[in-house]
């Protein structure tokens, strides 16, 4: 393997720790001082899912440099993970809430289109993305409902983005 691939395979682990150093105090105090909705996994899942995430998101990157007409797959593949990392900064870090909700819909709708065009260029590359998709609408799902547990906690969110939930009607 060459040089430019390894690094392409261990570029988002090492952003990813990086962005993980930044906001892991903070996360921490926010799982034991917020309330989680039901659904929410054990704090200690996150250090184990991303890893292996950001790991296949680097090889199916790697699959994609031999491809032809690559340039927009690189282009989404960058842009995703541009947000990605932003998404935690703007919750964890700079407590941006709704910010963040709002930017989780915008990241996931960027990982599905990469994971499309990854695998029209290369099905393994694709296919390799698939957990990624399922874990971003789920982490779309965890910043919704931790948002709403939450939202009249003032300690919880400085920005002033309410959310509010669609009523049934009756």
């Amino acid at each position: 393997m060459s040089i430019k691939k390894l690094f392409l395979v261990a570029a988002p682990l090492l952003g990813g720790s990086v962005v993980g150093k930044l906001t892991t105090p903070h996360a921490k105090a926010d799982y034991q001082e917020f309330k989680q909705p039901t659904f929410a996994p054990p704090k200690e899942t996150f250090g184990i899912v991303w890893p292996l995430l950001y790991t296949a998101m680097g090889i199916a990157r790697c699959l994609i440099e031999d491809e032809a007409d690559k340039e927009e797959a690189i282009a989404k593949y960058d842009l995703q993970l541009a947000l990605n990392y932003l998404w935690s900064v703007l919750y964890f870090n700079f407590k941006l809430r709704g910010a963040a909700f709002i930017e989780s819909f915008i990241l996931l709708a960027s990982v599905i289109s990469t994971t499309v065009k990854f695998f029209e260029k290369n099905k393994l590359a694709g296919s390799l993305l698939i957990p990624y998709v399922a874990w971003s609408a789920f982490a779309t799902y965890l910043n919704g409902a931790t948002y709403q547990l939450n939202e009249d906690n003032p300690k919880y969110s400085r920005d002033k983005i309410k959310i509010t939930p669609i009523k049934r009607a009756e």
